[in-house]
């Protein structure tokens, strides 16, 4: 399974940004997807997920600000946040949890590569 992001790069306070995420390879089903991040010098944090169900999970931090959304039949994710501030500087992951095959009940989790986002004047 390879998780293919794009989206992110050098972004303006305030402004607003559009990730993408394809999920291809060995997938018989997919669970949730989702975007996490991580600051320098910090954790590695949620910033929203998505069920098959379609029922989005944001952050506190952006909230009322973000929206993500997911294809099932293109297995894509994307996530868009607005009013961009300097403190959603982080490199952005893609996450997904799905089934690899029919024969397996196991739900595996896999990671994007990370795609920096910077918010600076």
């Amino acid at each position: 399974v390879q998780l293919q992001a794009s989206g992110g790069g050098l972004v303006q306070p305030g402004g607003s940004l559009r990730l993408s995420c394809e999920a291809s390879g060995s997938i018989f089903g997919i669970n949730t997807m989702g975007w996490y991040r991580q600051a320098p010098g910090k954790e590695r944090e949620l910033v929203a997920t998505i069920n098959s169900g379609g029922v989005a999970n944001y952050a506190d931090s952006v909230k009322g600000r973000s929206i993500i959304s997911r294809d099932s039949a293109e297995k894509t994710v994307d996530l868009r946040i607005n009013s961009l501030k300097s403190e959603d500087t982080a490199v952005y992951y893609c996450h997904v949890n799905l089934r690899p095959n029919g024969w397996n009940p196991q739900l595996l989790d896999y990671w994007g590569q990370g795609t920096q986002v910077t918010v600076s004047s």
